[in-house]
């Protein structure tokens, strides 16, 4: 991938990958299809139009999703907690964190005015085209800004119905809750955050680490392996060892992330690169080069990379990442990755687990992070 260090795999690469994923994750896919015809088929008995223009639109969103990273860690901590047998609440509080994950992705995109997700026009450029095909009067924008909402809505409407049945077919199901009911306030929580910090032009690391512990890290990685523990009645020792691993290993998949929307290859990543780079998005990656263009008296660096600069063009949006080269962040944050995923496998040890399945957590760390741990030798 160009931009990238050699260390670091693309998407496309994490598909070949030779430590193939857990079967759980084409179950998940075959669930999580199965639950999006229970909703569409509930959608068309209550309005055709809100069906086929809103929940249809809604359910391809989902089906385009991928590598369903969430469910996988789902299953794993089930699995890690000594879950064996009938896995079908597994995958569905799975299927309901795919739901809540295309929630979050219809709403960021609003957000951040980003057109492409997925590989195809994000939620709200499509209503808005549907708008402008359809002849309807007033904004077209405003009308797929506001229907994109609705479909957000609904995605976390559907998550909370499957999340409900799940809990309600288990005797593990008010932890359960506890845990779904936790997590979706520290996703919005980091939304804010996020806004918050756009608003206020900050800069700073701890908080930029702030915002992708709460906005990605616990509802990628922390929360589905507690929510899969607690499927199979985990104690707070294996919770905790969980959570710690999942942190670690969340904030690494954050940090890459953040490498592939400043550096990654559209075609690969289907979003559109340098997005957080024009809209000055605190992520760690920036707030670590301005803080070392700083300290190195670069003040080159500092004024493209300050939060009071406006990258819109693409030279602009070229000189951010120069800056992001030439200050050492990129180096810094892809040592960080590594580091972190190393963390989150000694975490995980700590679990008691079986060395069958704490290889399959090192496998899934490594389709998350684009890393191979260190320590994965030592699990295989």
């Amino acid at each position: 991938m160009p931009g990238l260090p050699p260390t670091v795999t693309s998407p496309a690469e994490l598909v070949e990958d030779p430590l193939s994923a857990p079967d759980a994750t084409d179950a998940a896919g075959t669930v999580v299809e199965r639950v999006l015809g229970e909703r569409l088929r509930h959608a068309r008995t209550v309005d055709p139009v809100f069906a086929r223009e809103l929940a249809d639109r809604l359910a391809a969103l989902v089906e385009r999703g991928g590598k369903r990273l969430r469910t996988a860690f789902t299953h794993c901590g089930w699995r890690a907690a000594g879950g064996s047998g009938d896995n079908t609440a597994v995958l569905r509080t799975g299927a309901a964190l795919e739901l809540l994950q295309a929630c979050a992705l219809v709403h960021d995109d609003v957000m951040d005015g980003s057109v492409q997700r997925r590989g195809a026009p994000a939620m709200h450029v499509q209503l808005a085209r549907r708008h402008r095909a359809a002849g309807m009067h007033g904004s077209a924008e405003s009308f797929g800004t506001s229907a994109a909402i609705l479909a957000g809505d609904l995605a976390l409407a559907w998550a909370d119905d499957v999340l409900t049945e799940a809990a309600l077919g288990t005797p593990h199901g008010r932890r359960l809750h506890e845990e779904w009911r936790a997590m979706r306030t520290e996703m919005v929580a980091g939304q804010y955050r996020d806004l918050h910090a756009q608003a206020a032009r900050s800069s700073g690391v701890d908080e930029a680490l702030a915002i992708a512990t709460l906005k990605s890290a616990l509802y990628t990685v922390a929360r589905p392996l507690a929510l899969g523990a607690s499927l199979a009645g985990a104690d707070d020792h294996v919770l905790n060892a969980l959570r710690a691993a999942g942190r670690c290993a969340g904030l690494a998949f954050q940090l890459r992330d953040d490498l592939l929307g400043a550096f990654g290859d559209p075609a690969l990543t289907g979003k559109p690169a340098g997005d957080d780079l024009r809209s000055r998005k605190l992520t760690y990656l920036l707030a670590v080069a301005l803080q070392l263009a700083g300290a190195a008296d670069d003040h080159r660096a500092v004024a493209t990379l300050t939060p009071d600069a406006d990258p819109k063009s693409e030279n602009a949006v070229r000189q951010v990442r120069a800056a992001l080269e030439r200050t050492g962040a990129q180096d810094l944050v892809q040592a960080r990755i590594a580091e972190l995923t190393d963390m989150s496998l000694e975490h995980f040890e700590h679990t008691g687990a079986h060395p069958a399945v704490r290889h399959e957590f090192a496998t899934l760390v490594q389709r998350a992070t684009g890393v191979v741990p260190r320590r994965a030798e030592e699990v295989a």
